[in-house]
């Protein structure tokens, strides 16, 4: 099978923009270039994501299931279990493991601390295939770190899917690194041209909105204080 790493950022398709639009519609997605908000890793940013919301809608819920669904079939085939990443990843990943009709377990960031000390939750057996869930992968330090807890527990990953991606090279270094094909449902790239499309922002965000995705460790850093 052809190693996949964010699909989604070199092939934009209608469905992309679809959930991109779905995505600013419900405010799961914020975007405010003049007023960034503070990212625990202290970074400023002219975006926030919080594809939690997605589940309080009911048409946007099952059209991002189906897409999922489809993705994930089309690039890994039928796996024996999905895996949700917790927390945002464990409701994505039920909803596509029933309709796949699967088997499903999620990943905890780090194993317990009392009872039976698990990371994963759920059960997995040495050997089977696995597909992970995320709802959103930025620097993709967590999706991979559960990744690396299946792969201690004898799995096989298939690869990840995910709605969304800010795309960082971090990421896409990271990904390839630890050989885990990652396709997703949109992208910024996708949702600044949907964005903006829909009059959500103005041309005069865009070189700003583009700057961050750049460098974003830096970004507004040396803009004064409001």
């Amino acid at each position: 099978m052809k190693t996949l790493y964010i699909c989604s950022m070199n092939k934009r398709d209608d469905s992309s923009l679809k959930v991109a639009e779905f995505l600013l519609q419900i405010k799961a997605i914020k975007l405010r270039p003049t007023d960034p908000f503070d990212w625990a890793s202290g970074w400023k940013s002219p975006i926030y994501c919080d594809n939690r919301k997605t589940l309080s809608y009911p048409k946007i819920r099952t059209f991002i299931r189906q897409e999922l669904v489809h993705k994930i079939s089309e690039a890994y085939g039928k796996p024996d279990v999905i895996a949700g990443v917790a927390t945002g990843g464990i409701a994505q990943g039920a909803l596509v493991a029933q309709e796949m009709g699967l088997a499903f377990a999620y990943v905890r960031p780090a194993t317990k601390h009392h009872g039976m000390q698990n990371q994963i939750e759920g059960v997995v057996e040495p050997g089977q295939s696995v597909v992970v869930i995320e709802d959103l992968v930025s620097t993709g330090k967590s999706s991979l770190n559960a990744v690396q807890a299946l792969r201690d527990a004898g799995c096989e990953i298939k690869g990840m899917a995910a709605i969304f991606t800010y795309g960082f090279d971090i990421s896409v270094n990271q990904f390839k690194a630890a050989n885990c094909p990652l396709i997703t449902l949109t992208d910024y790239n996708t949702l600044i041209t949907q964005a903006l499309e829909s009059n959500y922002i103005s041309v005069d965000d865009l070189e700003s909105l583009r700057d961050w995705r750049q460098n974003p460790a830096d970004w507004g850093q040396n803009e004064p204080a409001r």
